[in-house]
């Protein structure tokens, strides 16, 4: 059962590593290729930066998490260097998160359409942040109503906190 259960979440955590890290390809290039061309405003391309650097970081963060459980899950701790790395990275992401809210607020897009679509960017990094360093959030659909009022602990923390 054991090398069945380790194998099945190897499997999961590469589907979740590699979905993240392409979500991550897929903000860039549609900021890169569709929404930066069409903002000629200096300052609003400035805000844009600003909430879609943390939602980056946040996500390929995430997938190289998910990647390297890989080599450790159901057999050993997080080994101590990624430990002190992610717990780093817990608290540079916070600052990066409160810089980019303020380059957003610095820089607030003179279009409400790209205000909208900056603050919504900066508010779904916030949300992945939340989701690996604080509060699980993600959930099937059918399941999240009653699942995230649980307030249950991510993986990444439990990591974490089980390596100590």
């Amino acid at each position: 059962m054991g090398r069945a259960r380790r194998e099945e979440l190897r499997r999961r955590y590469l589907s979740l590593g590699l979905g993240e890290l392409a979500a991550a390809a897929v903000f860039l290039t549609i900021a890169l290729l569709i929404v930066l061309p069409k903002i000629d405003n200096r300052h609003d391309r400035l805000a844009l930066w600003s909430a879609l650097i943390p939602l980056l970081v946040v996500l390929a963060q995430a997938g190289v998490y998910w990647l390297l459980a890989r080599s450790w899950v159901e057999r050993h701790p997080m080994p101590p260097l990624i430990r002190t790395v992610y717990r780093t990275l817990r608290f540079m992401n916070v600052a990066l998160l409160v810089g980019g809210a303020c380059g957003v607020i610095v820089w607030c897009p003179h279009e409400l359409g790209t205000g909208i679509a900056v603050v919504s960017v900066w508010l779904f990094g916030a949300i992945e942040y939340v989701n690996y360093f604080l509060i699980r959030l993600s959930y099937p659909p059918r399941l999240w109503l009653t699942t995230v009022s649980q307030l249950r602990t991510p993986r990444l923390v439990r990591d974490l906190n089980a390596s100590s």
